[in-house]
């Protein structure tokens, strides 16, 4: 467990990077077994946009902090920084599983998932449509009169690299742009999109 704890920049050859690698695959076959057997009825499609939200960084992250693994991590005093970013927990929160798997199979990393994960399962909506898909989907259909996709630009990037900050602007013809923010470039599309979706649902 202490090399599923340990970052890149910390002293020494070895890294967690190794085992979040491994434990990201684990994490997506015990989730998407959690869906598959938790909803009998449902598609493919109706599944996959449950198992990215469940996977993702922003997701893992949330969960490793709750645990308390941003305490935990050993990296470079020169890096004490990192401890604050996404990435840096949500990889040792993969590693940490792919440490269980190792250590106990995959009963062990699925009790894990299971406890820890429970609160996000329990709250997906039926709909798990991210905002840039819907908005995709509105402008390119019958309901956007078919505007063609939309396109975002990153019109300012801020802050050190251990926590960047990104304003994204998403346009779409025949509609004035709107802008998103967030610590990623994918986060800040998703808050335009989301902005969008609601300039959209108020009838600008």
């Amino acid at each position: 467990m202490t090399l599923a704890l340990t970052h890149a920049s910390a002293p020494g050859e070895a890294s967690n990077e190794r085992l979040e690698f491994l434990g990201d695959r684990v994490l997506g076959l015990l989730i998407a077994e959690w869906l598959y057997e938790d909803d009998p009825g449902a598609s493919e499609g109706a599944l996959a946009p449950r198992l990215n939200a469940l996977v993702r960084r922003e997701t893992c992250a949330a969960i490793g902090a709750a645990i308390g693994l941003g305490e935990a991590i050993t990296v470079a005093s020169s890096e004490r920084g990192a401890l604050r970013n996404t990435a840096v927990i949500a990889n040792a929160c993969e590693a940490v599983i792919a440490a269980l798997y190792l250590d106990g199979g995959l009963d062990a990393a699925r009790r894990f998932v299971r406890r820890h994960w429970a609160e996000a399962v329990g709250s997906l909506e039926a709909d798990m449509r991210d905002a840039k898909t819907a908005l995709q989907e509105w402008a390119q259909g019958a309901a956007g009169g078919g505007r063609g996709m939309p396109q975002y630009n990153v019109v300012e990037r801020t802050g050190p690299d251990h926590a960047p900050r990104f304003v994204v602007e998403v346009a779409v013809t025949g509609l004035s742009p709107a802008r998103g923010t967030g610590g990623s470039k994918r986060q800040a599309e998703q808050a335009a999109a989301s902005a969008m979706l609601a300039q959209i649902e108020g009838g600008a």
